[in-house]
């Protein structure tokens, strides 16, 4: 067992980086693919020469800067340095293009903009040369495939002072990529972004002993929030800049990681490889899979408990406006971590409102609200903050939940995901949920589609397995109502597709699959209602 002490109290995440190198200095932190390691002491002293290079080059504090990389060592001490300076940077998820970086771009009024090269075929500086043509006064573009600039720290001015929670500044930007509408802005403290952390690292029992794992984007609002529970239990994590299980297993066995996951896509595919070595444990120093940002069927729990190993999933919920809300715990019951998200983390509070305004009670479904440190500062529109918050000053998440007796929370789905058919409201999650559990089905998304009769139909889009036979129609209602699926919530519709379209997290886009699916004529077959 690995003595270390946890860091808490941090009022910004600088006194956070420097008070882990002061405890480990030594220990490992950050390891790359190539197995490059950065320990404690050296990332705060590579951050804070960074740092010294923008302050000559003019950055400092409130200094907006954007910054769109790969999940590597210098992207994390790139963020590291920003923080040091005080610095109020918008990190960029890799896989947005054009109409995000530029709306990010005009909004923050970024000095600098930080970019790869070519990276997975995609060629960055064009992209910053397109998004940067029209502005007035564009960003500075730094590509940072050689490395970043340093200087000697010697004239670095003092860092940000903490302040107290109500004074404390906004130092992140992060922006919600809509379909049709503008992004939203989202607006972060260094103390949210510590609160989400800590009540992360609580609900999963970490510890030194742990060797974690970033395989998503470094830009998402879990980047920070990794690096938090990381700096306050001394653990290191590996780096990987772009998920494919079979490639990444082998990095993850050499450094013995014991945490490893990132959304439902993720822990489907290391289960796709289990499979392929069935009795070989693929992963044999596991002790859990985590995430977030996509539901996850409760079947897929005992899955990876049985084939793979370890506690199984302990998943977790949270969102950009809210890093952390509710996580599954190691200590949870297998059934509680099939069935729910998780308690509440420590420091928040969370409301049920049922949809006629009331208080819902235990086991009732309604809107999820939350009120406290993790959750955000408002959006850089400030016309669209006052109502993501309720009279109390709760968020309103807009997704539908229940709590659970037990203190646990279960997210049923999306106020907007909730499809009304002929006046009766249908959980997608509850459909999907059903489906998945068939052999036929790798992944399943549910949606409702315009419908002149029942006003919206129910249609399950499917996946099929690797190689396997697609659901057919009839077989998919003989399931449905084998299970005892009311018959009004069986769906009337089946698409059966090689793969579904993702967003960066690995979240079905369903806005894609409505857009698509709804132009499509309405099928003759019905399910017999």
């Amino acid at each position: 067992m690995v003595e270390t002490t946890t860091v808490t109290g941090a009022r910004t995440l600088w006194e956070l980086i420097e008070r882990r190198a002061e405890a480990s200095p030594d220990r490992p932190m950050l390891i790359d693919e190539a197995d490059r390691t950065l320990t404690f002491a050296e990332y705060r002293d590579r951050a804070e020469r960074v740092a010294a290079g923008l302050y000559a080059a003019g950055v400092g504090e409130g200094t907006p800067v954007s910054w769109q990389l790969p999940t590597r060592i210098d992207t994390v001490v790139l963020s590291g340095a920003l923080c040091r300076l005080g610095a109020v940077q918008n990190p960029i998820i890799h896989l947005y293009r054009d109409r995000e970086v530029a709306f990010a771009l005009r909004q923050t009024g970024a000095r600098y903009l930080f970019i790869p090269g070519s990276f997975r075929g995609f060629d960055y500086p064009a992209l910053a040369r397109r998004v940067t043509a029209d502005l007035t006064d564009p960003p500075v573009v730094v590509v940072v495939d050689d490395g970043l600039s340093e200087a000697a720290p010697g004239r670095l001015p003092p860092p940000p002072a903490g302040t107290t929670a109500d004074d404390t500044p906004v130092r992140w930007i992060y922006y919600t990529s809509g379909s049709t509408a503008d992004p939203k802005g989202v607006c972060h403290t260094d103390q949210s972004l510590i609160a989400g952390g800590w009540g992360l690292a609580v609900a999963l029992d970490m510890s030194p002993d742990d060797v974690g794992s970033i395989a998503f984007p470094y830009a998402h609002i879990g980047g920070p929030d990794y690096l938090v529970t990381m700096l306050s239990l001394g653990f290191p994590a590996v780096l990987i800049e772009a998920f494919s299980a079979p490639d990444v297993l082998p990095v993850l066995r050499r450094h013995w990681v014991t945490m490893v996951g990132g959304s439902t896509a993720f822990y489907q595919a290391f289960l796709a490889e289990q499979r392929k070595e069935p009795g070989t444990p693929i992963l044999p120093s596991l002790r859990l899979m985590s995430g977030g940002g996509a539901p996850k069927p409760p079947e897929l729990h005992y899955e990876v408990q049985r084939e793979i190993g370890g506690r199984g999933i302990a998943h977790g919920y949270g969102m950009t406006e809210v890093p952390m809300i509710a996580q599954g715990s190691p200590h949870d019951s297998d059934e509680q971590l099939a069935s729910t998200d998780g308690k509440p983390i420590v420091g928040i509070e969370v409301r049920v409102v049922a949809l006629d305004g009331q208080p819902a009670g235990p086991d009732e479904e309604g809107e999820i609200r939350v009120r406290g440190p993790m959750v955000f500062r408002g959006y850089t529109d400030p016309a669209l903050t006052p109502e993501a918050f309720d009279d109390s000053s709760f968020f309103r998440t807009g997704d539908l939940g229940k709590l659970r007796a037990d203190g646990h929370l279960v997210v049923t789905g999306r106020l907007k995901d909730v499809i009304v058919r002929k006046g009766e409201n249908i959980s997608a999650k509850e459909v999907e949920d059903l489906l998945y559990t068939h052999p036929k089905v790798a992944d399943v998304a549910v949606i409702g589609l315009p419908d002149p009769e029942r006003g919206e139909r129910v249609c399950a889009v499917v996946q099929s397995p690797e190689g396997g036979d697609p659901l057919g129609f009839d077989e998919m209602v003989t399931f449905c109502r084998a299970a005892g699926l009311m018959t009004q919530k069986v769906p009337e519709q089946l698409e059966v597709r090689r793969d579904l379209p993702r967003a960066a997290t690995g979240k079905i886009v369903k806005s894609k699959l409505r857009e698509e699916y709804s132009a499509k004529p309405a099928p003759a077959r019905s399910p017999g209602r």
